[in-house]
């Protein structure tokens, strides 16, 4: 990338990390459809993989008396199980149109439940392992699988500090394991590490100020928040997959 692009960049991947943290589902969401426009996709992987472990740590810090450790190991053990199957896939699967599954999947279910205000699902063992297992498989194949998470969670209706805190805890796991594996695969290149000091820099002080706008947020408006960046995700992916770029150099 030029300097100019680089700067861009960098940017984008402060705003990720910042609605990142409002959503409560990690900036990986926001951040894979952004660097997708700079980088090909597999350096997106090992970049992303990194970068998240490092935001992470600084979520689990600010929000750690959220931390629900019930949910962190029913959605968290089958996350950490399907996240490694899928990052070990994704050397062999051509991803385009599981990014567009992906795509429809965010935009229905946050517009379902966005009109159903009302509808939830109880936090039992089942619905933690289709959560946890459909997010932790999109995060290795695809890079983000947060926005699935995001989209459990908020059907269970928990508090915000619980939903961030505990989210977080469960990416760290998953990153950690994710990103050995990008590493043997080859997707950690020596040529991009130099974003890696600028990309942890902007998790630490994205995460803060997430953190600060999302006190000021009500509960009550925290769930339809989510979904709505959620939504907004979907489409990202959406006109990512029909080749709209506002990025293209």
């Amino acid at each position: 990338m030029t300097i100019p692009f680089t700067i861009l960049f960098l940017v984008l991947s402060f705003i990720a990390e910042i609605l990142g943290t409002i959503g409560g589902f990690g900036s990986s969401t926001f951040f894979v459809p952004v660097a997708n426009y700079f980088l090909d996709f597999q350096t997106v992987l090992g970049i992303t993989s990194v970068f998240h472990v490092f935001s992470n740590i600084s979520k689990i810090a600010l929000f750690k008396k959220g931390l629900d450790k019930k949910i962190l190991f029913q959605i968290g053990i089958p996350a950490v199980v399907f996240v490694i199957i899928g990052a070990v896939a994704s050397k062999y699967i051509n991803v385009r149109y599981l990014q567009l599954v992906l795509s429809l999947f965010l935009i229905g279910l946050s517009i379902l439940f966005l009109v159903k205000k009302e509808l939830k699902f109880s936090p039992n063992k089942r619905n933690s392992f289709v959560g946890g297992s459909l997010s932790g498989f999109f995060a290795g194949l695809l890079g983000t699988g947060g926005a699935i998470r995001g989209i459990t969670m908020a059907a269970f209706s928990v508090e915000k500090s619980v939903f961030v805190a505990t989210s977080a805890a469960i990416d760290l796991a998953v990153d950690g394991s994710r990103m050995i594996i990008y590493f043997f695969n080859g997707y950690i290149h020596k040529h991009d590490l130099y974003l890696i000091p600028f990309l942890i820099i902007i998790g630490f002080v994205g995460t803060y100020i997430g953190k600060i706008i999302l006190d000021k947020i009500p509960q009550e408006k925290f769930r339809i928040l989510v979904l709505v960046l959620i939504l907004i995700v979907g489409i990202t992916l959406i006109l990512k997959f029909f080749g709209i770029s506002y990025f293209a150099e």
